[in-house]
C-alpha cells in the first residue's frame, strides 16, 4: 500500500462503492433476484449443516441429468463477502444455474458474521464446511477430488485462506482442488484504522494472522484471480500483488485478470456464465480438475 495514503483515503480506496456511485444496493437485489430462481434439471439440499453453529450450513444443488449422474460429478462452493459483516447464502445462489447447465454440482455457504465472530473463527467455519462437503462428497455423487472454492471480496479473501497448508485444521489432500478469486482483499492491514475495521475488531496483530498474502503459498491450488474495470486502485492493486505472490512459488494453473467494463460487485455474477471471461475461465478450472482426476484413476 503506498505509503502517502491518508486514513481519508484508505477509506476510500477500500468503499468499492466509491466507483458507482456509492449505491450498490441494486447489485444486492440482482443477487438475490437471481439466487431466488431455483435451476431446472437439479435436485437442491438446503440448510444442511456443517458446524454445530446455526450459522454453519450451506444449500447444495446436484445435476440431476442422465449425461451428469453417470459419474461423481465436480463441485463449486461459494463464499459470500459483504466486508465479513453482511450477505448470506440466500443472495449467493445465483452462479448455481451456469454450474448445474455444465453438468457440475453447486454449493453456497453461510458462516458466522461479524461483530458475533472474529474473522479467524470465520476462516476455521469455511474450512470446515470444506472438510464437511468432501467427506460426504461420495453420498450426493461428488468427486472430492474435484471441488474448488470460489468467493468474492470478502469471501475472496476467505476462500484463499482455505487453501493454505500446514495449519492445525489442515484439510486433506487435494482439497481445494482449485481456487476463484475475485476482487479480494488479501493482505487486512490497510483497513487498520478505517470504519472497516471495527466491527472486526482488526489489530496490527490479528491482520497479520489472517492476511493470506502474509503465508506460506506451497501447495496452493491453481487459482483464477479476477477484478472488475470498475474498481479502485487498492482493490486493483490487491489482486496484482496476490497474483505476483502466487506466481513466485510457481503454482500450476495460475490465471490473472481484468473482466472489463465489471465492478466490484456485478463482477462476480459472471462466475459461471460461460460467455464471459470470468465464467469460461471457473468452467474451464472444474472441467480440468475433471480431467486430471480422470487421469490419476487410471494410473
Amino acid at each position: 500500500m503506498p505509503t502517502t495514503f491518508s486514513l481519508a483515503e484508505r477509506e476510500r480506496e477500500y468503499s468499492p462503492s466509491s466507483c458507482i456511485g456509492g449505491n450498490y444496493q441494486p447489485c444486492l437485489q440482482e443477487y438475490a433476484d437471481r439466487s431466488a430462481a431455483t435451476p431446472a434439471a437439479c435436485t437442491v439440499h438446503r440448510d444442511l449443516a456443517y458446524g454445530e453453529k446455526l450459522s454453519e450450513r450451506l444449500d447444495l444443488f446436484l445435476p440431476t441429468s442422465t449425461a451428469a449422474a453417470s459419474q461423481p460429478v465436480a463441485l463449486l462452493v461459494f463464499i459470500h463477502g459483504g466486508y465479513w459483516q453482511e450477505l448470506s447464502k440466500a443472495s449467493s445462489l445465483f452462479a448455481a444455474a451456469g454450474c448445474i447447465e455444465a453438468g457440475v454440482a453447486f454449493a453456497a455457504i453461510d458462516y458466522t458474521l461479524a461483530p458475533a465472530a472474529g474473522i479467524a473463527e470465520m476462516v476455521q467455519e469455511c474450512r470446515r464446511a470444506l472438510r464437511w462437503l468432501h467427506g460426504n462428497a461420495a453420498s450426493f455423487g461428488i468427486d472430492g477430488q474435484r471441488i474448488v472454492v470460489a468467493g468474492s471480496s470478502a469471501g475472496a479473501h476467505l476462500a484463499a485462506m482455505t487453501c493454505l497448508r500446514d495449519r492445525d485444521d489442515d484439510l486433506p489432500a487435494g482439497l481445494p482442488a482449485g481456487a476463484v478469486l475475485v476482487s479480494g482483499i488479501y493482505d487486512l492491514a490497510p483497513l487498520i484504522g478505517t470504519s472497516i475495521a471495527a466491527p472486526l475488531a482488526l489489530t496490527a496483530a490479528t491482520a497479520g494472522t489472517v492476511s493470506p498474502c502474509r503465508m506460506k503459498l506451497d501447495d496452493f491450488p491453481p487459482a483464477i484471480i479476477c477484478w472488475g474495470e470498475v474498481e479502485t486502485s487498492e482493490f486493483k492493486r490487491q489482486s496484482r500483488d496476490f497474483a505476483a505472490l502466487l506466481a513466485a512459488t510457481d503454482i500450476a494453473g495460475l490465471s490473472c485478470f481484468e473482466e472489463p467494463a465489471r465492478n466490484h460487485f456485478d463482477v462476480i455474477l459472471d462466475l459461471s456464465r460461460s460467455d464471459t471471461m470470468l465464467g469460461a475461465a471457473t468452467l474451464a478450472m472444474l472441467h480440468h480438475t475433471a480431467a486430471r482426476s480422470s487421469n490419476q484413476d487410471l494410473s
